[in-house]
């Protein structure tokens, strides 16, 4: 009996050991791996590690962890080297006690620490509250001793004085006590704010799961490295520029191409190869299948079968509007279409929001779904072509106009390791810079505006595409204002304004108009004139711009120009595209001191000629 006993204590003793080894479900132990290199596109990044494997060959199991909360779980690849051939590779979350990075464990033993300190402010104001009470307590007591001892002619002043002193002076005390301790609270309370900020800009928004990949490798010999990619969300970038020109007219504009980053991926990227890239990282191998594009004909024509909330994100039903209800004529079929310009637009918008969504469902592998919203994308882009007459399309921007519209995919590699931490605000690099040759010169439009401002045309003679984006304008030091900057690609001419120069202005007056009958038309006649008045001490170059009526309707309204002085500018570009819309263009050069009667004139006058009984409804700048 007592030997069985002996084995069953020895077997449970055994047990208990085994289970005490075993390794805890948060316990593993990854392969070492550092960041290396960063591919970051407008809303992603892929992210590559470099792994160091075991020194044993054969097949084997590594573990890379942690990987940021923002890992897209089917992006994860990774590459062999030479003699390492990678089997598979897995993504797996795993529940811990704690989150195992260095940094994140000080802010939660700082923020335990301070709950703590909390804890003990609330406990010594409770006190200070309870001692409070016992005072009132002890000055009701006071006083009805008082009313006693006055009744019984048994009164000591001398006793009654001390005890009210030392209520008053405890109550004074408890007071100011109970605000020291408040005062501590608050104070404390704004530390765990801002700790709490920071742990969630390190923990990327989770501190109880941890991410793996497992890779299974097979080497032939031992040691060596694999490299680990994977896409993550919160990370961008988008392109700033800032021009500086010279105050001479033979100063280079100089031209400082940044990049503005958004690094929220809840891990930092320190000293890696960062490339920047306007590509879509699609991780399909396959083209989308192309799907049967069917018309639907209706009551109303085409314009009655625009797209309207059926389609995803569609336009919503309006009267009077291309696809609503009750068109009015002159439309498609009978369909009205008041404003086709703003409805391609807002197709566009459409298939640019199905584009947006089929991105999103290719980096999640869900193929259908991204399948079929890239079909529903071009079949609203075909939509549009369809709808809109020749001229409108002609209209349209080019960046409006198919599925191309996005612009070119151009890719940016920085110069030297770069380190971009994950945190809330934005973080500027810089791409590169370069100076560009400028012919300098100033541009007035007083229809507009009285102010002259200074232009420069550039040639983009980098190596580099600009991308659309915000620009910061300075001449010399001094800043002038901010602009929005095209596509310009290498090679391509383009202009920027650095702002209104004070030395310059213009103005514009009616000097006459007059109103006949010849036939059976009516003939208003208008003239102008412009002064350009000069304080500089130099000659420049002015761009003089000024407009008359242009009428789309030729055989109702005729529109003339006469006398220009000095004559229309000469530039070829400006002959064939700007003065057939009843744009006016003078190059003209403002000597020193021309100002107040030496001002340079510029006079011209128009002639609208229309039927007597026609009047001019109103004009519309298009």
């Amino acid at each position: 009996m007592s030997r069985s006993l002996s084995l069953l204590v020895l077997a449970i003793t055994l047990i208990a050991s085994a289970r005490g080894q075993e390794p805890k479900a948060d316990a593993v132990k990854p392969a070492a791996s550092k960041i290396v290199a960063v591919t970051l596109y407008q809303t992603t990044a892929l992210v590559t590690r470099e792994v160091t494997l075991p020194e044993a060959a054969g097949l084997t199991e590594v573990v890379v962890s942690p990987l940021p909360p923002q890992t897209l779980q089917s992006s994860l690849y990774a590459e062999g080297g030479d003699g390492t051939r990678v089997l598979s590779v897995r993504f797996r979350t795993r529940a811990i006690a704690e989150d195992t990075r260095e940094e994140v464990r000080k802010l939660d033993a700082q923020l335990k620490t301070l709950n703590m300190k909390t804890q003990g402010f609330q406990s010594e104001l409770k006190a200070v509250e309870e001692n409070t009470k016992l005072l009132d307590k002890l000055e009701g007591f006071t006083a009805k001793s008082l009313e006693h001892l006055t009744d019984k002619g048994q009164l000591d002043p001398e006793k009654i004085i001390t005890l009210a002193k030392f209520v008053q002076e405890d109550r004074s005390k408890k007071a100011k006590e109970s605000l020291g301790i408040k005062q501590q609270m608050e104070a404390t309370q704004e530390q765990i704010e801002f700790v709490k900020r920071q742990l969630g800009e390190k923990a990327g928004g989770s501190v109880r799961t941890e991410r793996d990949a497992v890779i299974v490798i097979d080497k032939k010999v031992g040691g060596g490295t694999v490299k680990l990619n994977y896409l993550v969300s919160n990370a961008s970038w988008r392109p700033l520029y800032k021009f500086r020109a010279g105050t001479k007219d033979k100063d280079p504009v100089g031209l400082e191409y940044l990049a503005a980053i958004e690094q929220q991926t809840g891990e930092d990227w320190s000293n890696v190869a960062l490339t920047l890239s306007t590509a879509q990282p699609l991780l399909n191998a396959s083209p989308p299948d192309l799907r049967v594009l069917e018309v639907s004909v209706g009551g109303q024509g085409i314009a009655a079968n625009m797209p309207g909330p059926g389609v995803p994100g569609g336009l919503p039903s309006q009267p009077g509007v291309a696809g609503g209800r009750g068109g009015g004529a002159g439309g498609f079929g009978g369909g009205g279409m008041p404003n086709p310009s703003a409805y391609a637009r807002d197709l566009d918008k459409l298939a640019k929001d199905q584009r947006r969504m089929a991105q999103d469902n290719y980096t999640q592998n869900k193929l259908a779904e991204a399948g079929k919203q890239t079909n529903d994308a071009a079949a609203l882009e075909q939509f549009r072509d369809l709808v809109l007459d020749r001229e409108e399309i002609a209209k349209q921007d080019p960046a409006v106009q198919g599925a191309a519209g996005e612009g070119p995919s151009v890719t940016y590699r920085l110069k030297g390791p770069m380190s971009v931490p994950s945190r809330n605000d934005e973080q500027v690099l810089e791409i590169t810079r370069f100076d560009l040759t400028a012919r300098y010169y100033y541009k007035a439009v007083p229809v507009l505006t009285p102010n002259v401002y200074r232009i420069a045309d550039l040639t983009n003679t980098s190596d580099s595409v600009l991308l659309p984006g915000e620009a910061t304008m300075y001449l010399g030091a001094d800043f002038v204002g901010q602009t929005k900057l095209p596509l310009v690609a290498i090679g391509k001419p383009f202009t920027v304004g650095f702002g209104v120069d004070p030395q310059l202005q213009v103005s514009r007056v009616l000097l006459d108009k007059t109103r006949i009958t010849q036939g059976g038309n009516q003939v208003l006649t208008f003239k102008y004139r412009i002064a350009v008045t000069s304080y500089k001490k130099d000659p420049v170059a002015v761009q003089v711009w000024d407009r008359m009526p242009h009428a789309e309707a030729a055989m109702t309204i005729v529109v003339t120009l006469n006398n220009p002085k000095p004559e229309l500018s000469t530039d070829r570009l400006y002959l064939r595209d700007e003065k057939p819309k009843g744009l006016l263009r003078w190059d003209v050069t403002s000597q020193p001191d021309q100002n107040g009667e030496k001002a340079l004139p510029i006079e011209y006058e128009f002639k609208m000629e229309l039927d007597k009984n026609v009047n001019i409804g109103g004009f519309l700048a298009k």
